[in-house]
């Protein structure tokens, strides 16, 4: 190569953790219904339960941008289920219990960083600098050192992106040039262990997306690491060189070569493992969109540096950057999770009674009349009798209480008096009768 010169290029760096990059997030509602059911792994009817959801935010104005927003939403429809299967049919809280402790694992996974304002525009993404012959795009670079260990983050930031691309640029058909390219380093890791909801819903995006004029590069040791139905779906290869040193080394030596279109002039198997630096197997799609023989060629070395940034070139990129201070701080704004503890506080409160007045004391004083009457005739029962009178206990209202023994006794005197009399009367009236 006699043209080669070393060229910067327009660099922004991104981080989904916000330490080394712009933050890069995503509100809960752009993710939607049927994304965060893949993502979460939900059978059917929980999947019915999260539309469910997020039709009910949506009919009552409540935003979901985080976790917490999610989690309240569906503590929510737990609390009013009876309500809720009037209008949707049954709800199983079973499903809603399973579906929170799904989502608390993705919140301790990294979702809670993930999902939260303010969310990226797109737009900055696709961002060109330059006028005329001499615009370029950006080469956004996503810090993936932390990344890596959290896989479930890695790939709910795929999802999202790829999905969001799809939803928002319009259908290019066959242009030149892409609008934007993706390389994913360390695919792997993408789909180690991934549910096959979650590998349907990939290989779907990225067999849809290219008609979008988004291009999608999985950069991996080795093309087993991919799974057949998106390996599938690629059309370019490049494969540079592999070592066969153990059995499994040579099993993944043929698997690569069985990849590309043969080339009866080239042994492929034989030829990865005695390329050298700079060299590869390249397989292209032709004008017709037809896989191309494989053949062994030089890869042209990048214009620009090959090497990491030191602290202070990182620091000096960020502060330099025309998104500095746009994504740097977290906004909590009133959301769903607000708006439904303010409504759970507020039933809470009207629940509570104010503490009640005792009822008054009804007044069985007896009118003047009455009072003098009583008055006259306790009187009279006073001069009437010179002995003592026992008192009962008081009763409420000023009446006197009688004791359950005094009340017979009483009884009995006066029956007992009644017969003496009446024996004493009929004695007085034989004598003098006799008389």
């Amino acid at each position: 190569m006699n043209d080669w010169q070393p060229q910067a290029a327009p660099v922004r760096l991104w981080d989904l953790f916000g330490k080394s990059g712009h933050a890069v997030r995503a509100s809960m509602a752009s993710m939607g219904p049927e994304l965060m059911s893949t993502l979460l792994e939900l059978n059917d009817t929980q999947s019915g339960l999260m539309h469910l959801a997020f039709d009910h935010a949506e009919r009552e104005g409540l935003e979901l941008i985080d976790l917490k927003d999610l989690i309240s939403l569906l503590k929510h429809i737990e609390r009013e289920r009876e309500g809720f299967e009037e209008r949707y049919g049954s709800v199983s809280p079973q499903s809603l219990g399973a579906m929170l402790r799904r989502v608390h694992v993705l919140a301790t996974q990294g979702g809670e960083r993930f999902f939260a304002e303010p969310a990226l525009d797109i737009n900055d993404m696709l961002a060109t600098t330059g006028e005329g012959d001499q615009t370029r795009g950006f080469i956004n670079l996503l810090d993936g050192r932390e990344l890596m260990q959290s896989p479930r983050l890695y790939t709910t930031f795929l999802l999202w992106f790829l999905s969001t691309l799809f939803r928002t640029l319009p259908e290019r058909g066959d242009a030149d040039r892409p609008v934007l390219v993706f390389f994913f380093d360390e695919a792997h890791l993408l789909f180690d262990a991934a549910p096959k909801a979650l590998l349907e819903r990939l290989e779907q995006t990225v067999r849809l997306i290219r008609s979008k004029g988004v291009g999608v590069y999985f950069v991996t040791q080795s093309p087993a690491d991919i799974p057949d139905d998106v390996l599938g779906q690629l059309g370019n290869r490049i494969q540079h060189a592999l070592r066969a040193f153990t059995p499994r080394d040579q099993k993944a030596v043929k698997t690569a070569a069985e990849t590309f279109r043969p080339n009866p002039a080239l042994d492929t198997a034989q030829v990865i493992t005695e390329l050298g630096v700079g060299e590869a197997l390249v397989s292209v799609l032709d004008s017709k969109g037809t896989p191309t023989q494989v053949e062994r060629a030089l890869i042209a070395p990048p214009r620009g540096r090959i090497g990491p940034l030191s602290d202070s070139e990182r620091t000096a990129l960020l502060a330099s950057s025309s998104l500095a201070g746009r994504y740097d701080e977290v906004i909590d704004r009133e959301s769903a999770h607000e708006r439904l503890e303010a409504q759970l506080t507020s039933s809470a409160t009207a629940q509570v009674r104010p503490q009640e007045t005792p009822a008054a004391t009804p007044d069985t004083t007896p009118p003047a009349t009455e009072r003098d009457g009583s008055a006259q005739a306790a009187a009279s029962r006073d001069t009437e009798h010179t002995g003592p009178v026992a008192e009962s206990a008081p009763r409420s209202g000023g009446r006197q209480r009688q004791g359950v023994m005094e009340t017979l006794l009483k009884s009995v005197m006066r029956a007992l008096g009644s017969q003496l009399g009446r024996t004493l009367i009929r004695s007085l009236l034989r004598s003098f009768t006799r008389r």
